[in-house]
């Protein structure tokens, strides 16, 4: 049977491939990379889909952190916004993180139902890459979660780098826009997400910090993150450092 892969957006899409399917659930600014981060770090993740699901969900946890945003916005008694940059400089590690955003976290929660659900950020792309090669799924749907109705270039970037280690391990296109975002974005480098338009939001809104943070940490982490039943975890025995050799420091303005 030929193995093939295929790139799709938005949270609704996530339907369309609940059989017969692994799903990669990619939102690059900001939710995938704030789960990855959380999880590094030896924080446990839970994703929600709404203020009101949040706050159910921190009445049955421990001192949690809730996290996140609507339209862009903190929700009123949150305690940080949907910023990996803040939460890596926590150290309260210990408090479970509870993650609300307007894409990413639909998307994964969408998900939910397909056989397989992984997720991805440009922290861990290489890492899930190896780890869905090795797991020989027949057909990998990745899709990027989108914002106002736009797939965004971050997200194609993420989808088409793993896309592209798929194709080279034997996986074929399954169809023309899928070949297409992988012609264009299958060797762009991070900075290439610049265009975004989820970009100039971090621009005009002051969070830089995060911008930043996610253009430094490219395949720094060694690691699979899957869902199951509502937290992200590790789908690789353990969470360790990249063992290849650090890329210099990145030229680009911000």
């Amino acid at each position: 049977m030929q193995k093939t892969v295929v790139m799709d957006a938005f949270p609704e899409s996530a339907l369309r491939y609940r059989r017969g399917y692994a799903v990669v659930a990619i939102d690059v600014i900001r939710a995938t990379t704030m789960a990855a981060t959380a999880v590094a770090m030896g924080r446990r993740c839970f994703v929600v889909t709404s203020i009101n699901h949040a706050l159910e969900l921190a009445s049955r946890l421990r001192n949690p952190i809730l996290a996140g945003e609507i339209a862009g916005d903190m929700p009123s008694g949150f305690d940080m916004n949907n910023s990996p940059a803040e939460l890596a400089a926590r150290t309260d590690v210990e408090r479970p993180l509870i993650l609300l955003s307007s894409s990413g976290t639909q998307l994964i929660h969408n998900a939910r139902h397909c056989e397989t659900v992984y997720l991805a950020s440009f922290r861990d792309s290489r890492a899930l890459a190896r780890w869905l090669i090795s797991e020989s799924h027949p057909r990998i749907a990745l899709i990027g979660a989108g914002s106002r109705g736009e797939f965004r270039e971050e997200d194609q970037i993420c989808c088409a780098w793993i896309a592209e280690r798929l194709v080279r391990a034997g996986y074929v296109p399954q169809d023309s826009k899928t070949m297409d975002i992988l012609n264009r974005w299958g060797h762009a480098s991070a900075t290439d997400c610049l265009v975004s338009r989820s970009v100039d939001y971090l621009r005009r809104t002051g969070q830089i910090a995060d911008l930043q943070f996610i253009l430094e940490k490219v395949d720094d982490l060694d690691l699979a993150l899957t869902l199951r039943d509502g937290e992200i975890v590790t789908a690789t025995p353990a969470v360790l450092p990249s063992p290849h050799i650090p890329k210099p420091a990145i030229a680009y303005r911000i």
